[in-house]
């Protein structure tokens, strides 16, 4: 019980969204500032450690993008939480295949993990690749920010409405150092800016991502000065619901939320469809959000991984073909993670969204 006291620190009583910050990213206690949590030894496997093809369908998605803006001679890409650099990697080692894009490209890693920023400067070692703290470094266009399970790990608030009243879900440290839910009247700016959604004012139980919509908030009015657009592959709903989605993971198995605290990973599903009303509140454009397994078949996954399995063996091919199930099966990645777009182009359309 006495672990728990440290994710307080001076408050006692704190809202979910600071609650779990804490417990994700305190610089000396956190979970993602303490350990490796990618791959079979980690907690979790994401789509660019189960295989490649995932990584350079983004790079191809990349590259016809740069296409669609016609070629410029500077292109920055973001990639927003890149995790231990599994896709920076496979990225680099795509584009060095098209030379034209390759000489204008430029790399830029957002990542508020030092232990994970740590890995990442160790394995990838290419000039054109750099860490950025906040998007100002960006001052020329057209950028490109993409991030894949970025938003499930930005903690989210949680409402209730009691009697018409909506009060905000906290954590508090009793006098035993056990956790405790208690229910506290909601801040007049946290009712307003609710009550600005259309998709969730109506609800009875209400997640918010307020922290990651402050970041999105800076890469919306990035991409509305620079042009540009925002690729996010994430787990979540279509249709808002009162569903409480958090959830936590230790080496590959579902974990009591308070259990384990800065030893597991703890996320919350996306809401697809809010996410969409706050970057057209943005003066964004959206496309229909759609299954990933949809978006890796239009950008030619299938041709991709036929193609490399002729010069296999078929041990190597049952190995390809098993992974890349993975990815596009209804029943596992294909269904469960769902690709949004958000863009200021007036004429054409995002490559991968037909």
């Amino acid at each position: 019980m006495k672990s728990n006291i440290k994710f307080f620190k001076k408050s006692k009583t704190l809202p979910v969204d600071k609650f779990f910050k804490n417990v994700l990213y305190d610089k000396k206690f956190g979970y993602y500032s303490s350990r490796q949590p990618f791959g079979g030894r980690g907690d979790f496997i994401t789509s660019p450690k189960i295989s490649r093809l995932f990584s350079e369908m983004i790079a191809i998605w990349m590259i016809s993008t740069w296409e669609t803006f016609g070629k410029p001679n500077i292109f920055n890409i973001v990639e927003l939480g890149p995790g231990d650099g599994s896709l920076t990697k496979i990225l680099l080692e795509t584009f060095k295949k098209f030379p034209e894009f390759n000489s204008v490209k430029k790399i830029y890693l957002y990542e508020i993990s030092k232990y994970l920023k740590n890995i990442q400067k160790k394995d990838i070692l290419d000039e054109s690749v750099k860490w950025i703290n906040n998007f100002d470094h960006i001052k020329k266009g057209p950028v490109i920010f993409f991030g894949n399970e970025f938003l499930d790990a930005i903690p989210i608030k949680q409402f209730k409405k009691i009697k018409n009243s909506l009060f905000e879900k906290n954590y508090k440290l009793d006098k035993n150092l056990k956790i405790k839910e208690v229910y506290k009247k909601a801040t007049n700016s946290d009712v307003i800016r609710i009550k600005k959604y259309k998709t969730i004012k109506n609800l009875n139980f209400i997640e918010f991502p307020k922290l990651a919509y402050q970041v999105l908030d800076k890469i919306c009015k990035k991409i509305l000065k620079l042009d540009g657009c925002i690729l996010l592959i994430d787990y979540g709903y279509l249709k808002s619901n009162n569903q409480n989605t958090l959830q936590s993971v230790i080496k590959h198995k579902k974990n009591k939320l308070l259990n384990n605290l800065g030893k597991a990973d703890i996320t919350s599903h996306v809401n697809f469809e809010l996410l969409n009303e706050f970057f057209i509140k943005n003066n964004l454009k959206t496309e229909n959000t759609i299954y990933q397994e949809r978006f890796l078949k239009n950008m030619g996954i299938l041709d991709r991984a036929n193609g490399i399995a002729k010069r296999m063996k078929f041990s190597e091919q049952t190995n390809l073909y098993m992974r890349l199930k993975r990815l596009i099966s209804e029943n596992s990645m294909g269904n469960l993670f769902k690709v949004v777009v958000a863009h200021n182009l007036i004429d054409f359309k995002i490559v991968g969204f037909k």
